[in-house]
């Protein structure tokens, strides 16, 4: 429906009238009378029927600026049919490892073989753009944790914060336990909703000031649930001296530990070996069991302020081309 957010501006209308009521005209200089035999002259002194009109007309253009400029004043808008709002109740905290060792290029993506960060940003884009109607978070670490992005609605910008991530951004080693504690620092308070922690890992805590399997023990306390993800591949194959060489790039991954916060917290431990297995993962994720909350609307607005705007600025510039030209007429 339309309607004027503030329809009160419409009590300005009579201004221009009240002042030209109330308030003294300026007194006009008093010319000294001449007498000029030509009868063109007269007629120019007493103004001609064109002239008069034109005169109607700019009074006729003052009066419609100003309703304009009043009825912009009182911002119109066009509110729409109420839509309800897709909320689930799920925090989500997203812990992304940028650790030294998330270099390894043991991952394929359209055939082609990426480091593990490269195909964790290519599968996580698709995860991120899932969560409407979720809060979510990232959390970047290596030897220390940041919180790159709070709880938000905006995932364009976690997405995008993400895919700007580099390794090494926050040191070469891994604090797990620090991720974690972090996690719990800005989830704590959010009882009113499902508070899930996804960290997202290649290798073991090396680095921090509090061990890992501490920091569940407190995730656990405060009702934060971890899904823990294990990233690499079993197997690669490297060129050496001795020719083909079959390596683990995983033996580093402390997968006992992931699975034991998983599992304290009553979370999973998911082994990601590529993108399709990491991909199968977030799926996974997605079926995660939201928390009911009342239902929100919104009403659509759309303000036209503008269209009365525009036009009165039109009628300006038409007003000062009538007074130029007839002051040159």
């Amino acid at each position: 429906m339309f309607e004027f957010l503030w329809p009160l501006a419409f009590l300005y209308l009579p201004l221009p009238l009240l002042v030209w009521h109330f308030v003294p005209r300026a007194e006009t200089a008093q010319q000294a009378a001449l007498r000029v035999p030509f009868i063109e002259d007269f007629q120019s002194l007493s103004g001609t029927p064109s002239q008069g009109s034109r005169n109607k007309l700019i009074i006729f253009l003052l009066i419609l600026c100003w309703m304009l400029l009043v009825t912009a004043t009182a911002r119109p808008q066009w509110v729409g049919e109420q839509v309800e709002l897709p909320v689930s109740g799920r925090d989500l905290m997203l812990a992304v490892d940028l650790s030294g060792s998330m270099q390894i290029e043991d991952f394929e993506i359209n055939g082609q073989a990426v480091d593990r960060l490269t195909a964790t940003k290519f599968v996580a884009r698709d995860f991120i753009e899932r969560r409407q109607g979720d809060r979510l978070g990232l959390i970047l670490f290596g030897r220390n944790a940041y919180l790159q992005t709070p709880l938000t609605f905006d995932l364009a910008t976690v997405n995008t914060l993400l895919m700007e991530s580099e390794i090494g951004l926050a040191g070469k080693e891994t604090a797990i336990g620090d991720a974690i504690g972090l996690a719990i620092k800005r989830l704590k308070d959010n009882q009113d909703s499902s508070r899930v922690l996804i960290l997202l890992t290649d290798g073991a805590n090396t680095a921090g000031e509090i061990t890992p399997l501490k920091a569940a023990e407190l995730a656990a306390s405060h009702g934060l649930k971890i899904y823990t993800i294990g990233i690499g591949a079993d197997e690669m194959i490297r060129q050496s001296l001795f020719g083909r060489q079959r390596i683990n790039p995983s033996m580093d991954l402390d997968e006992k530990t992931l699975t034991a916060i998983a599992e304290s917290t009553g979370g999973l431990y998911f082994r990601a070996r590529d993108t399709v297995e990491l991909d199968k993962i977030y799926q996974q994720l997605d079926e995660l069991e939201p928390v009911e909350v009342d239902i929100k609307t919104l009403r659509p607005v759309q303000s036209l302020y503008t269209w009365p705007l525009g036009l009165a600025f039109i009628l300006s510039l038409l007003l000062a081309w009538l007074v130029i030209r007839r002051g040159y007429g």
